[in-house]
Parts: C-alpha cells; structure tokens; sequence
C-alpha cells in the first residue's frame, strides 16, 4: 500500500471528499482511514485487513459519484484506488487492459496514440474508468458504438467469500459469467472491486469531427416556441435518429434559467460512420429544423462556426483534440442529480412544466441545468440485453438534471425545490397513479444507475427504476448471494442481499 492516512494526517482533509462537496455529510459519519493503492495486490491486502478487522470497505476511482457511497462510512475504511491508473495494449493483438483509476482523458489518449482505437465513454476528461465503465459508461459516439461495458471482455475482480477471505477472481463469459455480466452495467452495485478491465477489440475511433454549439433566444422565446423547440429535438431522434447513417451525430439539448443567462442551447459533436467529417449532409439536415428558432452558432470554446458554410473550417478537428479538450471535471463543489429515459419525444405538459420553472426565479432554477442527450443508435441492440446488466435498450433520449451551490446552509432548499421540479414533471395523467411522480410508463425506461439519485429510495418499486421491470434485479440478487454473501460490499443503493439470507 501507498500509504494509509488516518484522520490525524494533515493529508486527511484533502483526500477525503471526492467532487461533490455535499458528502461525507458531517466529520461522524466519515471513514476513519483512507488507504492509497497503486496496485491490485494494494487493494487485496487493504480489503483483506478491512474485512479481518470488521470494518465496512468503500471504494473511490475518480471521486464523481453522485452520492455518498464512497466518503460516508463511519469508521470504516476508504480504498482509494486513483493510482491505479494504468493503461496498456498489447501492440500485437491490440488487445487493452485499463486500469479503475485512470482517468477517461488519458484513457483516449493512451488508446488512440497505442492502437488508434477508443472507448465509447464520456466526455469529462478526469472521470475515473472504474465507476464509469462499470455502470455501463455512455458518450459522444456511444450512439455509434454503443456503451462502454458493452465492449468489456473480462476484469479482475476482488470478491469476498463467505469465510471472509479475499479472493481474486478473472472473470469473463467463460468464467463466472453471472458474475460477469454483473460487472457490465451494474454499477457500484456491490458485487467486489474491479481491479482491471479488458477489452479484445475496440472501436477505431474518428480521424475528424465537426464540434459546435448552437444558442436560442431563449429571453424572448414564448411557451409555445418553448415546447416546439423540444419537441422538434426529441422528434428527430424518435425518427430520423434511429436511421444507423446518422448514429454519428449527437447532440445534447441544455434548459437553464431564462433570466438573466439565457441558458438554452445545444452542443454538437458530428462524424460519418466510418469516422470522417467531409459529408456533412445529416448534419445539415438535421440543423434545418431548427432554422425557426432564430439560432447562433459558436465552438464550443466560443470560436465562431458557420454550420452552413462548407467546409465547416472552424468546426472541424481532430478526433483526439475534441475528446481531450474538457479538462474541468466539474471542480469540487456541492451538487444534486437526477436523471431519466425517454422512449419518446416531450409531451406538451412536459415541456410546460420545464418552462415555467425555468422562467421563474427560484434560487434552483438559477442554479441548475437539466440537458437532454441524443441517445440510442448502436445502444439499442437487444441482443445486449441479455449479456449486460443495462435494461435500458430502447430509449431515445437520456435526461440528467444537474444543480451546484457552495454553502452547506442551502442544502435543504436546493434538494428540496430540484426533487419538487423533478416529481411535478412525471406527476399527471402520463404516468399511472401507482408511480407518480417517477419516470415510469410506455415513455419512459426509468433512471440511470450512474446518475444515482438517493431521492429515489422512498418508491419501494426503486429497483425498477434503475434496473428494469424484467428479471435483471433478481439475476442481480442471486449474484450478490453467490459472489457477496455476506453483503460487505454495500452502500444506500446497492443490489440488496436476498432475504432470508
């Protein structure tokens, strides 16, 4: 091990919180130590003592989760495995092995200067690999490739048998496939601790893209251009969107408030299928329907880009600039998120709802986005449903709300007002009366398990939620039993232990 650094440590304080500054929630409830490894013998030997001493294990990749499954364990132990961070390929096979602890931003750039191949994972430079791949990992070019676990091949993995020893597991569809399959979408659903990812082959990634924004005038826009605007958004990936030509092409749709910002707008990352950038016309064609709404257009970096022109010389670069080019992570500060999937377009009382809170003046709707990512495309493969433990195969879009602040004091306001927001626009006569208030129903897929929203737990049908109405929870179940027995690996909303057991 690196070093443990116990809460005497003048490290401690630094080390203890991940991004979101709202957890550990008070110095009681954090851990007593927290334990730097750079290896997967580290983690083994940090878990096995954990485990002896009957102290309760966390785990911290990249520090991004949502909620407090890491930094809040009262007087346990906090694995901290962001040196583990390695990523290699072999130069024969071309076969790569991530490490949990690397970021995304080296994790492409290992890859595509390697073996000129990437991952299909998110846009956030320093999200650690861990978490992200594990809860299934989506992005930029996820709709051309589909998701990040869908391309694992085998990890290592770190379990805990029922006698309380360590074992070290390589599993793959050979060699527990149950457990396997766990590991791919999942989450930090409490089945051990990855220590290696694998992956045979590996998409090319891009040679070019075209990358974008487009703003509205979202000050002056009424209601019923409002709802318009969304719906047209949500129609072309019900429709169009669905067509494998335009898989290429995403785009994420961002509502803030009205006043005095005008946060409304879309960023948009474009290539062909086979990776280049010269024929532009889905792009082209799908930027004619907005044409109504009076659009500007800028690089995401506030370069000017003329999306019409041709060629787009300020909005076309390299693959590899545009996918390392957001190095901010979000910073550390206090934050709440929820999240849903859509199978279809807006309704009208859906977009009502969003723009009356954004167009009004409480200190949440200020403070908060909520963007819609174009999903689907190479997602939406059923076969997957089958081999992964993602349910979610069938959606068009996928929402994530997002509100940051900096004092602890407003805590209780900003939860309170963003959960009110989000339970009013899934409450009505499109969602049944026995899940209002919930992404539920023939429109909606539920919730994204690496978004997790703690708010979801008082819906006792919350496992639906996040893992389908099928029989995945239950597979999920069974594989806790077998592979956790002794559920050491748990946290608010992790896979719950069969009862009984």
């Amino acid at each position: 091990m690196d070093a443990v650094v116990d809460q005497k440590d003048r490290r401690y304080a630094a080390l203890l919180h991940g991004r979101n500054l709202r957890f550990p929630e008070s110095p009681e409830v954090a851990p007593g130590s927290i334990v730097l490894c750079s290896s997967a013998t580290d983690v083994r030997h940090a878990l096995q003592e954990a485990v002896s001493r009957g102290l309760r294990p966390t785990v911290r990749s990249g520090g991004h989760c949502y909620e407090n499954f890491s930094a809040t364990n009262p007087g346990g132990v906090l694995l901290d495995i962001s040196l583990l961070n390695r990523v290699s390929v072999d130069a024969a096979s071309k076969h790569c092995r991530v490490e949990p602890g690397a970021v995304l931003g080296d994790v492409y750039q290992a890859l595509y200067k390697r073996a000129g191949v990437t991952l299909p994972a998110g846009s956030c430079y320093t999200v650690g690999a861990g978490g992200h791949i594990s809860g299934g990992g989506y992005g930029l070019l996820s709709r051309l490739h589909g998701l990040s676990s869908d391309w694992l091949t085998a990890v290592d993995i770190l379990t805990v048998d029922n006698s309380g020893t360590v074992k070290e597991r390589h599993v793959n569809q050979k060699s527990d496939p149950d457990l396997f399959r766990a590991c791919r979408g999942a989450g930090s659903a409490g089945f051990g601790i990855i220590t290696s990812y694998y992956f045979e082959q590996l998409p090319t990634a891009p040679r070019e893209v075209i990358e974008f924004g487009v703003g509205f005038p979202w000050e002056t826009m009424s209601e019923e251009q409002f709802t318009d605007l969304l719906t047209t958004f949500g129609d072309y990936w019900a429709t169009r969107g669905r067509d494998p030509d335009t898989w290429g092409l995403f785009a994420i749709l961002t509502v803030g408030a009205r006043k005095p910002r005008g946060r409304l707008g879309m960023y948009i990352q474009f290539c062909q299928p086979n990776g280049s950038a010269q024929d532009l016309y889905v792009l082209h064609e799908f930027l004619d329907r907005f044409d109504k709404f009076g659009p500007s257009y800028g690089g995401r970096g506030g370069a000017p880009a003329k999306p019409h022109s041709d060629p787009l010389i300020h909005a076309r670069k390299p693959w590899l600039v545009a996918a390392t080019s957001d190095h901010s992570g979000g910073g550390q500060i206090r934050g709440k998120f929820k999240s849903a999937y859509m199978k279809r377009s807006v309704t009208p009382q859906e977009a009502q709802t969003i723009y009356r809170f954004y167009s009004g003046d409480s200190v949440t709707a200020q403070a908060s986005v909520v963007a819609f990512d174009s999903y689907g495309g190479a997602v939406n493969r059923p076969e997957l449903l089958g081999e992964t433990a993602i349910a979610q195969r069938s959606s068009i879009m996928k929402l994530q709300w997002q509100c940051y602040w900096q004092d602890a004091s407003d805590d209780p306001q900003y939860l309170r007002e963003l959960d009110a927001f989000y339970t009013a626009l899934y409450s009505g006569s499109h969602v049944d009366a026995d899940h209002q208030g919930t992404p539920w129903g023939d429109g909606y897929e539920g919730c994204y398990m690496n978004y997790p929203d703690a708010d979801m737990l008082r819906y006792a049908y919350w496992p639906s939620l996040y893992y389908g109405r099928g029989d995945l929870y239950a597979f999920l179940q069974q594989v806790k039993h077998s592979y956790d027995p002794n559920n050491i690996f748990h946290h608010a909303m992790s896979v719950r232990p069969l009862q009984g057991t």
